[in-house]
């Protein structure tokens, strides 16, 4: 068996398989594909006995491909390179971005270190040790505040998890992913500085092609981040809209529900994998109430200063809020 040993923040992951071809290829390529754009390091460390993880992958000529979850211990079996020859979306692999290591990364990051993970992305405020955080799934308008965020002299956090822990009533903040996958049409019309560089494909396809655009060279110099004051933005960008409208949001039970449904998202759906395999979420009772109650506790902490939905346009997206 072939090995590599992986570690994203704090969790760690040993792989193994009888095709060396089917491991991670290291370093990472930045691609919309890649891991990159989930997380900010992917990095390669020994294989041993004592990581929080372990992934096998056994290549055999078989018409349909077997997967068995057992706690830590992941099993793949099955014709694994025709199911990639063969995938309409590599994004949704063993490696993509969308795929297996992604979403056992996060359950390892929460199950073995309490580090919990929001879909959404984070700038930050170097004059007032303030960290926005914008929250929502694919294009609820993460990446208009993303990009706008940056033309204003915000300092890049996170494009896309934005990790947490809390430890001794102090939160401490992770950097996240400095990769972020933008449709070619938003950065043809709305943020044309950030592509001067790259080819965006034609008009007929600006919406549906994403480009994989480096901003590591917008990030903050701190990778982590000790109770720094916290604004929790629920968008809804809309092109063509007049105006910014702020609606804050002031119970905290709502809050936390809103919280709450975004964190344990993909941990807890099933995704297809190469278009064949049915992988279940990681969620269970137990993990899903140890993450309400960390959730509760952060919606009440004093650096929680405010959480508002806002709906407007991509040019208007801040209002007054870097006031």
């Amino acid at each position: 068996m072939f090995k590599k040993g992986i570690k994203v923040l704090e969790a760690e992951v040993g792989i193994e398989s009888n095709d060396r071809a089917l491991l991670p290829q290291f370093p990472f390529k930045i691609e919309v594909k890649s891991l990159l754009t989930d997380f900010k390091d992917i990095k390669e460390i020994p294989y041993s006995s004592n990581l929080d993880g372990y992934i096998s992958i056994k290549e055999e000529k078989t018409q349909k491909a077997l997967y068995e979850f057992l706690g830590e211990r992941v099993k793949f079996r099955g014709p694994f390179r025709k199911l990639t020859e063969r995938a309409s979306d590599l994004r949704f692999t063993l490696w993509g971005n969308q795929g297996f290591l992604f979403r056992y990364i996060l359950f390892l990051l929460e199950r073995k270190h309490q580090i919990y993970n929001f879909h959404g992305c984070a700038l930050y405020q170097e004059t007032y040790n303030r960290l926005y955080l914008i929250i929502g799934g694919a294009g609820s308008g993460k990446t208009v505040y993303l990009l706008s965020g940056l033309d204003k002299g915000l300092k890049l956090f996170s494009t896309e998890i934005v990790h947490f822990r809390i430890e001794k009533g102090a939160i401490e903040w992770f950097m996240g992913s400095l990769i972020d996958n933008v449709r070619a049409g938003t950065l043809r019309h709305n943020f044309p500085r950030f592509t001067p560089d790259i080819k965006i494909p034609e008009a007929e396809d600006e919406w549906q092609k994403k480009i994989a655009l480096d901003l590591s060279s917008y990030k903050t110099e701190e990778e982590s981040l000790t109770d720094p004051e916290i604004v929790i933005i629920f968008p809804r960008i809309e092109e063509g809209r007049d105006g910014f409208l702020l609606n804050p949001i002031k119970e905290k039970k709502k809050i936390a529900k809103l919280l709450f449904y975004n964190i344990s998202q993909k941990l807890s759906e099933t995704v297809v994998l190469y278009d064949e395999i049915p992988v279940v979420g990681f969620d269970d009772a137990k993990r899903a109430m140890n993450r309400l109650n960390s959730v509760y506790k952060l919606v009440r902490h004093k650096t929680i200063i405010k959480v508002a939905y806002v709906l407007s346009n991509p040019y208007e997206c801040w209002g007054n809020l870097l006031e």
